[in-house]
């Protein structure tokens, strides 16, 4: 009997991400603790810029689109806002989240010690490129390794991982 498997991949859906942008906007524009402060928001390219005159503004703004992502189904782990504060630029305080996609080489040995360690016996994950190959002989296995990914081992990983090409 040949194997099965599925890919682990980290992908955005983009139309998602332009809604909830959009959304936050349009709620930025027209919320009244935000009048008159020159308030925006907007998606360039690979990253979500913020602006505001000051950072608690700023940060209000970051409160707006988390709660837009997560109404449209996206991950919180796909906005890269580890370390970051809103930086002065002239009277404007400015903060630039970069869109997080695909797996980067550390996360993915990262998944696949994970998956030899705590998976069932007999599970082969392969890196890919910036995606992982998951096989096994037994379909049961594999949706073990999904379980363990999606529980409390998997939650501490820093990316959002869906599961493609299940066969």
């Amino acid at each position: 009997m040949a194997d099965s498997s599925f890919d682990i991949v980290s992908k955005l859906d983009r139309q998602e991400v332009d809604n909830a942008v959009n959304q936050a906007a349009k709620e930025v524009s027209t919320r009244y603790d935000f009048r008159g402060v020159d308030a925006s928001i907007r998606l360039s390219g690979d990253a979500i810029e913020m602006e505001a005159n000051t950072p608690e503004r700023v940060m209000a703004i970051v409160d707006v689109l988390q709660t837009k992502l997560i109404r449209r189904g996206v991950s919180l782990k796909a906005l890269d806002l580890k370390d970051r504060e809103p930086k002065a630029s002239g009277k404007i305080y400015r903060l630039v989240a970069p869109l997080r996609e695909g797996i980067e080489q550390d996360v993915a040995k990262k998944i696949t010690k994970l998956i030899r360690d705590e998976g069932p016996k007999g599970v082969k994950a392969q890196i890919q490129g910036d995606e992982i190959r998951v096989s096994s002989k037994s379909r049961d296995d594999l949706q073990a390794v999904i379980a363990l990914l999606k529980g409390p081992s998997g939650e501490k990983l820093e990316v959002a991982l869906q599961y493609v090409n299940y066969r």
